[in-house]
């Protein structure tokens, strides 16, 4: 089958999802109508498994408008959203994906899309780049390089790299300052509380939230929970990372010790494990867990399980786990990414800015793959600078530039 989706028949309300996005994201629409006029992807496949959503189905719109060959899965089980899947395959897409797709389908899905033979991947969590280095390693050769969108994923690539084992270029997309500083932080802070908020319709103020891990996503989400009335526990690993949250005025301590106090928690940590056992032993009751980090492992599921008498669904998106004491602990979509499970993912001008830098990336590894080895790869600087200033423009927003003098001053050895 050229396509594996729930029901094509819901194309028409997933068009108007893409058409709504579109009208917010002017730098992908500056690349959609360069792209459109060269087709520099003209007979080159690609394939692109992200979180199937409207704004990741416009950049593979922008993809199979510059020339492509696009298939598209999901990254995630709980994410796509089958109305905008239906509407990439009528707009002529491969689509292998549906939500809430078991272990097996997710894997099948993968698959599929490998079955295309890309030539370019665009990558997120880093699954299509093990499989290509396992399962899949026979195709690894026609592989001219790909992209990477996630911390986690780039920590996978580098952890391959230091290895040896890497097989063809990969562009770390979410290094990008253009990523990081905006995606990272303004946009997982928000969409994770909106994800939160959506489920449990209870207010912020007033709570007490822990949040796991202090980099760029950590730093979103305490930063809005502040915002939203929270008093914010922070837990880290990283010493340099612990002394900036508490310079940023949020109190630290180890997870042992905000389990007792904390009323939401939220982990976005990459590491397995975050909350486990001894830290729902110590819980309140009516305590809230949620994870915005890739994997579903940062929550230990297993340990909830083990240590509740029942477990039932408490509304939709929350599992409610009953304690032998009675203590009522709640665990968000599955302990899955709950700004994609529960919500509709990052705002749309944030991902404005992280699906150019895909778009370019693409274009990057398609014109310069001849010269690149089986590393991972910064994002060139002057695409970050390019987008920052499409972004700039598309804002009516000026900045300075250097005179001549300047230049030649700053030149100087």
């Amino acid at each position: 089958m050229d396509s594996m989706i729930r029901d094509i028949s819901l194309a028409s309300q997933g068009l108007e999802k893409i058409n709504w996005v579109k009208e917010f994201m002017p730098v992908l629409n500056v690349l959609n109508s360069e792209f459109s006029e060269i087709k520099p992807l003209q007979g080159k496949k690609v394939v692109v498994t992200m979180h199937l959503e409207a704004k990741t189905a416009y950049l593979a719109l922008v993809l199979k408008n510059a020339g492509g060959d696009i298939a598209v899965t999901g990254s995630n089980p709980l994410s796509t959203q089958d109305d905008v899947a239906a509407a990439l395959v009528e707009q002529g897409i491969k689509v292998f994906a549906w939500y809430n797709c078991s272990a097996e389908e997710y894997d099948h899905f993968l698959h599929k899309a490998l079955d295309t033979k890309p030539d370019i991947i665009v990558d997120d969590g880093g699954d299509l780049v093990s499989l290509l280095h396992g399962e899949r390693s026979d195709l690894a050769a026609n592989i001219l390089g790909g992209s990477e969108e996630t911390t986690t994923g780039v920590l996978r690539l580098r952890a391959l790299e230091a290895s040896g084992r890497l097989k063809f270029p990969m562009v770390a997309v979410n290094d990008a300052y253009c990523k990081y500083l905006f995606d990272n932080r303004y946009g997982t802070g928000q969409s994770t509380w909106d994800g939160i908020m959506r489920s449990t319709n209870l207010t912020v103020a007033g709570k007490t939230v822990v949040v796991a891990g202090y980099g760029w996503c950590g730093k979103g989400v305490a930063m809005r929970a502040k915002g939203l009335g929270a008093n914010v526990l922070i837990t880290e690993i990283d010493p340099v990372k612990a002394i900036e949250a508490v310079f940023d005025g949020f109190k630290v301590m180890p997870m042992a010790e905000a389990a007792k106090h904390g009323d939401i928690f939220a982990t976005l940590t990459g590491c397995m494990d975050v909350i486990r056992e001894e830290h729902i032993k110590v819980m309140k009751n009516g305590a809230i867990l949620a994870n915005a980090g890739h994997f579903d492992v940062e929550i230990n599921k297993e340990h909830l399980k083990k240590l509740a008498v029942s477990c039932r669904r408490a509304r939709r998106n929350i599992e409610e786990f009953l304690m032998e004491d009675g203590r009522k602990i709640y665990l968000l979509a599955e302990g899955r990414l709950v700004n994609l499970a529960a919500a509709d993912g990052h705002p749309t001008e944030i991902m404005d800015l992280s699906f150019a830098l895909q778009a370019l990336s693409v274009m990057y590894l398609l014109h310069s793959h001849k010269n690149l080895e089986a590393k991972v790869y910064n994002v060139p600087a002057e695409v970050d600078s390019r987008v920052a200033g499409l972004k700039l423009r598309a804002m009516d927003i000026d900045i300075d530039t250097l005179t001549p003098e300047q230049t030649a001053y700053l030149s100087k050895a």
